[in-house]
């Protein structure tokens, strides 16, 4: 297997970015969907693939729920990658020539306010680094990207404003997936997270019942996501993560006690909770 870590987007997006801080010096290949990413793991053309769950501003990243169970792909790691937006022009280029950005929606709407207040018009492309590759080959003046500054870096853009976005604090976590579980010993690990999915039985107050477990055992939620299944509104799954190690006697206990109430529960992933998450406060040992 190569020692590759797939990701989707073209190169020089944010989540090559979270890659290369993630993984120095291990090569990153840009996939062209989430669904791409996660084959190049199974096929063996890349060890893990980095995958966007949830943003700090715009919430869950949408299939990735819906993916991971069936992905035969194991969670071994989490990272969260701060966002930071710059206007990337073509070199020379003045704020007063600029007309337009090009950027993915999301993007440019977490830069509304500096848009306004520089009169740019918003255009909507595909991805981030796909507007930055777009705007060096249109090479005018008028046209900018919101794109990071790796993407700048690699389609020869020059940087005319950093940290362009609203909030500060726009924070994108990852699952890093592997193609089997890496499960630390909860022994001599740290802190700790555990991800899995679970549907209930279709009994009254079988959620409540079932989640009542991490509550008498002391378990910290962390996440928590319902979607249907197949399209039938009386199957929904539960996407799951929580702080602890399956092993150890309370997360051991309220999983017991979700199960009795659940038709299936499936661990996708124990991992080690990440720098980023013990510095906010999460993740108890």
């Amino acid at each position: 297997m190569t020692d590759t870590i797939a990701f989707q987007g073209l190169p020089g997006a944010y989540s090559d970015l979270a890659c290369r801080f993630a993984f120095p010096g291990m090569p990153t290949l840009p996939c062209e969907s989430f669904e791409a990413a996660i084959a190049a793991v199974r096929d063996g053309r890349a060890a893990l693939a980095m995958l966007p769950c949830e943003n700090s501003l715009a919430g869950r990243v949408p299939d990735i729920h819906h993916l991971l169970p069936g992905s035969g792909l194991f969670v071994v790691g989490e990272h969260f990658q701060r966002v930071e937006h710059c206007l990337l022009v073509p070199r020379g280029t003045k704020m007063g020539d600029l007309r337009r950005a090009h950027s993915h929606p999301v993007a440019l709407g977490q830069v509304r306010h500096f848009l306004r207040d520089h009169g740019l018009a918003a255009v909507v492309e595909a991805d981030t680094a796909g507007a930055a590759k777009l705007v060096a080959e249109w090479n005018t003046p008028a046209e900018a990207a919101i794109a990071s500054a790796l993407a700048a870096e690699i389609y020869g853009l020059e940087i005319l404003r950093t940290n362009v976005e609203d909030a500060a604090h726009n924070t994108t976590r990852f699952y890093v997936m592997a193609p089997r579980p890496r499960t630390p010993d909860p022994a001599s690990a740290g802190p700790l997270m555990t991800t899995f999915v679970f549907r209930v039985r279709n009994v009254p107050a079988a959620l409540y019942k079932a989640l009542g477990g991490f509550a008498t055992n002391g378990v910290n939620m962390t996440k928590l996501e319902s979607y249907m299944l197949g399209g039938e509104f009386t199957a929904t799954q539960f996407l799951c993560d929580v702080d602890g190690h399956p092993d150890q006697p309370a997360l051991r206990r309220a999983l017991e006690e979700l199960s009795f109430f659940s038709s299936e529960v499936r661990v996708l992933g124990v991992y080690p909770a990440a720098p980023f998450r013990l510095a906010q406060g999460g993740a108890t040992a």
